[in-house]
């Protein structure tokens, strides 16, 4: 089948609702990317999710996805011929042998509680066992979707479908940049730039350093993934705080600033993510120095917040530490998971 004919082809969902004029299909290609905005756009406010997405990012996300054919594991649900949700599944490994299938399901507001979300929704979860039965049964398999506790129609879609939650995490944000605490880094160690040249250095050892995360996947750190950072809007290594130890890195936090986040949501926010520490150089205080310098980085960009994601169970105290640094926990986050056999 050439790639013009699965574009094209009309999708038969087992689990069609009867509502006139729907039908669903396959992905079209870069053609889809404005539809697929769209749709982002329409469920912000309702989802309650804070989100500045561009047509660019979509064309460069979609550029680099990893384990994922959009042209084989793409739902679209069109109304009258307009695209009124869409969703993916993509799978991973990871290095304890589960093997997870992912997917979601987006849908515009007006066209909820009519069955199309849930229906896009078994259509994935039938695509991944497609998936799965290329694989080796030879370990646990699970089904995954997440949410945040704003998006309650998602979030209620997945209890019904049987998912369960299995794990946490927050947003967070230190709501001011004031009383910055004054942190040496730890003895023998250094900040400095980081040239084009490092940037694989820096890659690998983050790469080493989130070995140690729940459930970490090699596929978090593809060549794709190395790629595509590059390419992001975010990727700002001249914000970055990066410790070495001689030519070795120690830890990091990649600050960023989102401006086009600020500009929709009014506010001035710097970002201080990728915050990690390789092993060697844990339990002497690294990160809190690092994150205290990094205030310093957006603070002297006029920014007056910071925020960052966080693991509720990281094991290395990631959210105490946090706390300890004046962030407050903003919004909280659920992954679901359901047994694929």
């Amino acid at each position: 089948m050439t790639m013009e004919m699965i574009a094209e082809r009309t999708i038969t969902v087992a689990d069609e609702p009867e509502v006139p004029g729907l039908v669903f299909r396959g992905f079209r290609g870069e053609a889809d990317f404005a539809a697929m905005l769209a749709v982002i756009e329409a469920s912000k406010e309702a989802d309650g999710t804070e989100r500045t997405d561009s047509l660019e990012d979509i064309a460069r996300n979609y550029q680099h996805l990893h384990n994922s054919d959009p042209y084989q594991d793409m739902v679209f649900a069109e109304v009258d011929g307009k695209v009124v949700g869409y969703g993916r599944v993509w799978w991973s490994q990871a290095v304890n042998g589960k093997r997870i299938y992912s997917s979601f399901a987006f849908l515009k507001p007006a066209w909820r509680h009519k069955g199309i979300r849930r229906a896009m929704l078994r259509h994935n979860e039938r695509r991944s066992r497609q998936i799965a039965a290329d694989h080796p049964q030879d370990g646990e398999r699970w089904l995954e979707g997440w949410t945040s506790a704003t998006e309650e129609h998602w979030e209620s879609l997945l209890v019904d479908e049987g998912y369960q939650p299995v794990r946490y995490a927050f947003d967070m944000v230190r709501p001011d940049l004031e009383n910055i605490p004054d942190l040496p880094l730890p003895e023998g160690l250094e900040v400095r730039p980081v040239p084009p040249e490092q940037y694989r250095a820096v890659f690998d050892a983050a790469k080493e350093a989130f070995r140690d995360s729940w459930e970490f996947s090699e596929d978090w750190f593809s060549e794709e993934d190395f790629e595509a950072w590059q390419q992001e809007s975010t990727f700002q290594p001249e914000l970055w705080q990066v410790a070495w130890d001689g030519d070795q890195v120690a830890g990091m936090v990649q600050n960023f600033v989102n401006e086009a986040e600020n500009k929709e949501y009014g506010r001035q926010r710097g970002y201080t993510e990728g915050i990690c520490v390789r092993r060697p150089w844990r339990r002497r205080g690294l990160a809190r120095a690092l994150i205290a310098r990094s205030f310093r980085v957006i603070k002297d960009l006029g920014m007056t917040e910071a925020a960052l994601g966080v693991d509720a169970e990281n094991i290395s105290g990631a959210l105490h530490l946090y706390k300890s640094m004046g962030f407050e926990v903003v919004k909280r986050y659920t992954t679901y998971r359901k047994p694929m056999d």
